[in-house]
């Protein structure tokens, strides 16, 4: 260990034993609630000069060594406390982990990445996301960036406090009828809205324990920046049988083979790479066709799926690795690459990535699939679909998906009444077939800054044979800056679960002040809603197990939404 090394840490160790004690203390408290631990732990913190719950406990690792350091760094006390009053912010680590691919920012390489950390950071108070990806061996922050109101994935340790608050709490006993059992609870670490509440006037940091109880399920909306309940709400999730066999995690070769390295594809003269994210679900990058840059990356941000119209509940979840994340559905198996067959020829190859969460088909069970489909025209279609169940018959899902190009000097048109409309600032639209569409088939295209090319965008009507009954989609444009990160890195959460107009996250990089775009780098991003449905006959968004031979076995009725993108 060099002497400047030694000489930090120490000095690290030595300034914030009285935290670690306290902490130590906090800990091994007997007979007492999480609530009152919290509120103790809160009370310390706000006193000391650094005014942060820290996630690593005071000893040498690396990961303490990376906290502390991003702690330290000037940029990161800037966001300790309100600049005019003096008044402390509280701030907490929520994650601390070896940087993967999709944690790098554009353009940043590392002399040792096997040395470098990612943390993670959220300011109740401003209710901010900071990350940071720190150095270990060079004593060092080496990437800073802020998120205003976006929500990282919350820790274990969060998650059993909102459970602990919803157990306790008068009025959700009353509610349930019965004695509430804490080993049914479900979705305790997943974000969540309620409108007219905390969550959404005062942008709090909120998720959602849920407990079925017959053909219903009780949404436990629990504020965890004011640590108290803030509504119930129930949903239909209609009768269903057991929970299928118990998947097999394949944690150990995912987590290796695809979360901790890049693969590369070179096929049909495609060529391009893909890891799986912490919470951004696949990522696919580096795409070109016939030796021509296309698409620099594509991934899906967040899930939101919005249960009420009127009350605004519901979720915002994420999919993503196995281990070391919080997003709520997981990938459970490596992807895989298949034929894309129409009309007994192959035109193309798909790459799938399944995610599922615990007890799938059951309610409050969700199951999602992402496609990438590369066609040989040159032809490209990011797909997203949910298989189903969820945790209500009345639900509207809502994908994020950031698609970005290479091109640095692109135009985007819109189709308006069979013309083209060219884009001049960052916008945003909503998808309106038939009347909004170009020879009632192209919702948009760009140019690419070669006249050789352009690439027109293919709507979703129901027309791609994967039973999709259309997106109704928001979409919006972007400028990527080649010097900053719009999205580049794995993202927090970026949006409310359960806004029925625009702001469903793209919307941020958008206002307050659009940006000029034309003959510039791009950003589409692409929301479609889809509406579930459980009548018997028309199922949309669903799945339930049924018996057969003698065994359940899931039945499903999926619901697969993207648009296409045409080579031209």
């Amino acid at each position: 260990m060099s002497k400047l090394r030694f000489f930090i840490l120490n000095l690290i160790v030595f300034r914030f034993l009285k935290i670690t004690v306290f902490l130590v203390l906090v800990l091994e408290l007997s007979g007492q609630d999480l609530l009152v631990k919290r509120n103790m732990q809160i009370s310390q913190v706000l006193r000391d000069s650094f005014p942060v719950i820290r996630l690593v406990s005071g000893n040498q690792s690396e990961e303490f060594i990376a906290q502390e350091l991003f702690l330290n760094y000037p940029k990161t006390k800037s966001y300790f406390s309100e600049e005019k009053s003096g008044k402390p912010y509280l701030n907490e680590i929520f994650s601390v982990s070896k940087i993967r691919p999709s944690d790098l920012p554009p353009g940043q390489k590392l002399e040792n990445p096997d040395k470098v950390y990612r943390v993670e950071l959220y300011n109740f108070g401003m209710n901010q996301s900071l990350i940071g990806l720190v150095d270990v061996e060079k004593t060092k922050v080496v990437y800073f960036h802020t998120f205003e109101n976006f929500q990282p994935d919350i820790p274990p340790h969060l998650a059993a406090l909102a459970e602990d608050i919803a157990l306790s709490d008068p009025d959700v006993i009353k509610q349930y009828g019965q004695d509430l059992d804490p080993l049914s609870v479900r979705m305790s670490s997943t974000k969540t809205a309620l409108n007219r509440s905390s969550c959404q006037r005062s942008q709090h940091l909120c998720v959602a324990p849920t407990f079925v109880k017959n053909e219903r399920a009780m949404w436990v909306i629990v504020d965890l920046t004011s640590l108290k309940v803030v509504g119930v709400k129930w949903t239909e999730v209609g009768k269903t049988g057991p929970a299928i066999t118990e998947r097999m995690l394949q944690n150990e070769k995912v987590m290796t083979c695809y979360c901790e390295v890049e693969n590369k594809v070179s096929k049909n003269g495609w060529s391009f790479l893909y890891t799986l994210t912490r919470s951004d679900g696949l990522r696919v990058s580096n795409i070109s066709f016939k030796g021509i840059p296309l698409y620099r990356d594509v991934k899906t941000v967040d899930w939101h799926v919005s249960y009420s119209n009127t009350e605004g509940f519901g979720y915002s979840d994420a999919i993503g690795c196995p281990e070391y994340s919080q997003a709520a559905v997981v990938a459970v198996e490596p992807p895989v690459i298949y034929p894309i067959i129409e009309n007994h020829d192959t035109v193309g190859f798909g790459l799938s990535q399944k995610y599922f969460s615990e007890g799938w088909p059951t309610p409050c069970s969700y199951n999602y699939e992402q496609h990438f489909e590369f066609f040989n025209d040159g032809s490209f279609r990011p797909v997203i679909g949910s298989i189903g169940r969820g945790c209500g018959n009345d639900g509207t899902y809502r994908p994020v998906t950031r698609i970005s190009f290479f091109s640095p000097q692109m135009n985007f048109y819109s189709a308006q009444k069979n013309k083209w409309k060219k884009w001049s600032m960052e916008n945003w639209a909503l998808e309106n077939f038939p009347s909004e569409y170009f020879k009632n088939k192209y919702l948009g295209k760009f140019t690419t800054g070669s006249k050789s090319s352009e690439i027109w965008i293919e709507g979703n009507r129901g027309q791609f044979g994967d039973g999709g009954r259309g997106d109704k989609a928001y979409f919006y444009l972007t400028k990527d800056h080649p010097n900053q990160d719009e999205g580049t890195v794995d993202l927090p959460t970026i949006g409310p679960c359960c806004n029925l107009d625009y702001k469903q996250g793209p919307d941020k990089f958008i206002d307050p002040q659009p940006e000029p775009i034309e003959n510039s780098a791009l950003v589409f991003w692409y929301v479609p809603q889809i509406k579930n449905d459980d009548r018997k006959g028309n199922e949309y968004c669903w799945a339930e197990s049924v018996l057969e031979n003698g065994v359940f076995v899931p039945k499903i009725y999926p619901c697969f939404s993207g648009p296409k993108f045409i080579l031209k």
